[in-house]
């Protein structure tokens, strides 16, 4: 087939989308398909058998005063489109996924051209531009890892002022994606639980919806052979400062655990630590965790190695990256319920109700005083990664659901 994937920002390290990017096209191409990405900026280094093009946008979300004049091109902003997005965010609205629609339709038209697409497969995009899509007569098929409502739900949760309840709701594009999935000829998502919320959340027919989980590369997440695991060591891998990942609760449970853990926290190195840097002074747990700052690959999975439990505590996952990972390289888990994470950890682990602080000490302690138990979901993680979460057998799936339109 040949297909033609959206993604508005298409680095793997600037959000999982970059990485789902990745993995599904190469996957792809390896599988004999004819693949092209149309990518915003920050972009991915270059895709194996992947034919890159590149849509540009000024960064008026981040950039201020006299910045946003583009150099030597100072009349730039006057383009519609331009215009568009740069007023958008002056009050607040996030633009780049709507605009970038609109640019990939534009390429898409100019691409159509010379080559004649099986189908357009957007990555978390769902901007008004798809719907214009719909005319060249392909079909459109989007993935949702999550519906935005979610992350919606979770500011107005955590904002400490009307004044920023209403900034959470200019900036989520939430109308718009509800009018367009529901639009497309089919939504691909990656776990049950998503699969319910866009329902839900967004009004798109269950039979409109296929589940196909993430897959995670195996030859990367395993165990490493001669790392020894450092005792007392548990590990966190996520944003701290993101509410839907339950940091605050893991943080309140360290001062219930009556075993000798300490806590290694993996976040990307964000200097933006606010709210949790001051919960961390008030609970005076400094003394118990490190901060890794910026890791690559190689040094998380040496985190993920040495550690003798691995800590999930979200509020929401529509899939789950850090439990799959830690499972894949023999590190039992404890996780929240929240959305997709009993899905992905199934008889892996301890699955505890989320936001409940009590709970996840208690199961931290409990499972810490079973080794035999850690061993049994060590490698019963393993063996769920390899069986369930494979990039080949999410690819077919894929490809199958393309197909069907035929």
């Amino acid at each position: 087939m040949k297909i033609c994937m959206l993604c508005y920002r298409g680095n793997p390290y600037s959000g999982g989308q970059g990485i789902y990017l990745k993995y599904v096209a190469e996957e792809l191409v390896r599988q004999g398909h004819e693949v092209h990405a149309i990518v915003g900026p920050p972009y991915p280094s270059l895709m194996d058998g992947v034919k890159m093009h590149y849509i540009h946008n000024n960064e008026y979300y981040i950039r201020k005063g006299l910045n946003i004049l583009k150099s030597g091109a100072p009349f730039d902003i006057l383009r519609p489109l331009n215009s568009y997005e740069y007023l958008s965010t002056r009050i607040g609205a996030f633009s780049e996924i709507s605009a970038f629609s609109f640019r990939a339709f534009i390429k898409v038209r100019e691409l159509l051209k010379k080559t004649r697409f099986d189908v357009i497969h957007d990555n978390q995009c769902i901007g008004y531009g798809l719907l214009l899509m719909r005319s060249f007569g392909i079909p459109v098929v989007a993935t949702i890892h999550h519906p935005l409502s979610v992350d919606l739900e979770n500011v107005i949760e955590r904002a400490s002022s009307f004044t920023n309840k209403m900034k959470g709701v200019m900036f989520y594009p939430i109308l718009m994606q509800q009018i367009v999935s529901k639009r497309l000829d089919h939504i691909i998502t990656v776990s049950e639980d998503s699969k319910r919320r866009i329902h839900a959340d967004f009004g798109v027919p269950l039979g409109n919806q296929t589940v196909v989980y993430n897959g995670l590369d195996d030859s990367i997440f395993r165990p490493i052979p001669g790392i020894a695991k450092k005792k007392g060591k548990i590990v966190f891998v996520g944003n701290v400062e993101d509410g839907k990942k339950g940091f605050v609760y893991l943080l309140r449970a360290l001062t219930m655990i009556k075993s000798d853990m300490r806590l290694t926290v993996v976040d990307g190195g964000s200097p933006h630590r606010k709210v949790t840097g001051a919960l961390i002074d008030r609970l005076r747990l400094g003394g118990r965790i490190e901060f890794t700052g910026k890791t690559d690959t190689n040094a998380l999975v040496r985190h993920y190695c040495e550690s003798e439990m691995a800590i999930v505590p979200s509020v929401y996952e529509g899939f789950g990256f850090p439990a799959a990972e830690a499972m894949a390289c023999g590190v039992p888990v404890v996780a929240s319920d929240g959305g997709a994470l009993p899905e992905v950890v199934g008889n892996a682990g301890v699955v505890v109700p989320a936001r409940n602080e009590r709970a996840l000490a208690g199961a931290i302690d409990a499972l810490y005083a079973d080794k035999e138990m850690m061993t049994a979901f060590a490698t019963e993680g393993k063996n769920r990664v390899h069986r369930e979460f494979n990039w080949t057998r999410a690819v077919e799936k894929m490809v199958a659901v393309f197909r069907s339109f035929g």
